[in-house]
């Protein structure tokens, strides 16, 4: 996957990774190509050479993000506007619908995921031992947009209102979402860079444009100050510590 430069993308990212009393806020929206190359490709080729599959096999999903009962939209004061953005795969699937095309996801897009959370988050973190369950299909939008809209409205409120319609049309702007299909990551909680102490709350978008072979990752997460500040603490503690032993050592 190769990264798209986009200054508005960028500026968007930067405007909202803040810091507050409460929490450090960090936010990514980032635009990839699905063309492979390097590394990536040597991944792309052995995920999708592996025994017994094939790229067009359809592998089954996890449930919805949006659906989860941690879902809250009391933070929204506007109702949503009536123009729903659904992605291409829902404009014929209600909400409620158990067709297994929702549920399924073609093996090539999965592997693009997967992918796309390595360039990411390389070099700390590898996501190459997901499974399709570790993902889900949103198709609904709106509800896509609350998600995320009651997350930040939560932690900056007012901020964030000002700036709500910026990101979404700078979003729209680079993978246009009436075109898009929508899917999102569920953090396994133990080898990701969302199981680490401290997390609030996080999610992890993916607008992928088959069309354009292009996917958009919107990606945040706010870490508790009270716990960065004790894991510092905890390591300055054990700096000293060292340290002493260490001249312990030079008296002896």
């Amino acid at each position: 996957m190769k990264l798209l430069e986009n200054s508005k993308l960028e500026a968007i990212s930067s405007i909202l990774s803040i810091d507050t009393p409460v929490c450090d806020i960090t936010t990514r929206v980032e635009s990839y190509s699905c063309k492979m190359a390097g590394d990536p490709k040597k991944l792309y080729k052995q995920l999708r050479n592996e025994p017994g599959t094939s790229p067009h096999d359809l592998e089954i999903l996890g449930p919805s993000q949006t659906k989860s009962p941690a879902y809250n939209s009391s933070f929204l004061t506007t109702p949503p506007p009536q123009d729903v953005h659904a992605n291409p795969i829902a404009r014929s699937i209600s909400s409620d619908d158990e067709s297994p095309l929702v549920k399924t996801i073609p093996r090539k897009t999965l592997i693009f995921l997967i992918s796309t959370l390595n360039a990411t988050f390389e070099p700390d973190y590898e996501f190459s031992s997901c499974t399709s369950h570790d993902f889900s299909r949103e198709t609904n939008f709106e509800l896509v947009k609350t998600e995320v809209d009651s997350r930040f409205l939560s932690s900056i409120g007012d901020y964030y209102r000002s700036l709500s319609s910026q990101l979404w049309s700078t979003i729209d702007e680079e993978i246009n979402i009436k075109e898009s299909e929508i899917f999102s990551y569920r953090p396994d909680g133990t080898s990701d860079p969302f199981s680490e102490s401290g997390l609030i709350w996080s999610f992890n978008f993916f607008l992928y444009n088959r069309k354009l072979r292009r996917i958009l990752f919107l990606t945040c997460r706010a870490d508790c100050k009270t716990s960065t500040k004790n894991d510092n603490d905890n390591e300055d503690e054990s700096l000293d510590h060292n340290n002493y032993l260490g001249f312990e050592g030079v008296m002896d």
